[in-house]
């Protein structure tokens, strides 16, 4: 059985996490975290300068 590209990103977190599920959990959840305050600057920028208008897809 051959494993994929996502399986094999999993098993490469899960050992840097040393084979704990749990930690390698909670470093994605604060990565996660981390990417959602991005975007929301993102958003606040875009916003300011007039990016972020009704109908608008300059963000996606």
């Amino acid at each position: 059985m051959t494993i994929g590209p996502t399986e094999a990103v999993i098993d490469e977190i899960v050992a840097s996490c040393n084979g704990d599920l749990r930690g390698a959990l909670k470093a994605l959840l604060m990565v996660n975290e981390h990417l959602e305050a991005e975007i929301a600057q993102l958003y606040a920028a875009a916003a300011h300068y007039g990016l972020a208008e009704r109908g608008s897809n300059v963000l996606h």
